[in-house]
């Protein structure tokens, strides 16, 4: 039963049926141009995901501490359908990122599981073989901060040299493709 009302919700959030109360309107995904909020994630338990974000230790971390130009953030529910119709094209663009001396290591990606547990993340990349970083936020701390948006909403990050982020790139659904995708990272943060 717990298992139908948790997969309920997903494809109400996915679909965006569910609204905020009266008077408590979201203020919306961050815009291309505008900072990005100063939100903290959970540092990631596996040493693989820690590497690949080049964080150590434990506790809390921000976008821009993340040893890279610039993230490309994914607000995905494992239960969101356009999301899992989307994961593989996502996984590809990470190859296609990895493979390109160019942009390895100066873009990573990090998706944020909306309404999932540490459980149902692992579930999606085992699933799904999601070869990046995926952070839970059961409580939807981090969707909230974020505009509480539809899944799957893309944006991507800019770091600068002073630690700010700025947003370069904020679409829902946005992900038309690997090639569509890359020229967009280039256009937006090689320079």
């Amino acid at each position: 039963m717990k298992r139908m009302l948790l997969f309920l919700l997903g494809i109400f959030l996915a679909a965006g049926w569910l609204v905020p109360p009266a008077g408590q309107a979201a203020a919306g995904p961050p815009a291309k141009g505008e900072s990005f909020p100063a939100i903290t994630l959970p540092i990631p338990k596996d040493a693989d995901d820690k590497n690949y974000l080049g964080l150590t230790g434990g506790g809390s971390f921000k976008i821009t501490q993340v040893k890279a130009q610039a993230v490309l953030i994914e607000i995905y529910s494992m239960y969101c359908p356009y999301c899992q119709k989307e994961a593989p094209g996502i996984n590809e663009l990470f190859q296609a990122i990895e493979k390109d001396p160019e942009l390895k290591g100066r873009i990573k990606i990090l998706g944020i599981g909306a309404g999932n547990s540490a459980y149902e993340v692992g579930v999606y990349k085992k699933t799904y073989n999601v070869p990046f970083t995926l952070i839970p936020d059961e409580r939807f701390a981090l969707h909230k901060a974020l505009g509480e948006t539809r899944t799957p909403y893309f944006i991507l990050v800019r770091i600068d040299q002073g630690g700010t982020g700025l947003v370069t790139y904020s679409e829902l659904a946005g992900f038309k493709g690997v090639e569509s995708f890359l020229e967009i990272i280039r256009k937006e943060v090689i320079r």
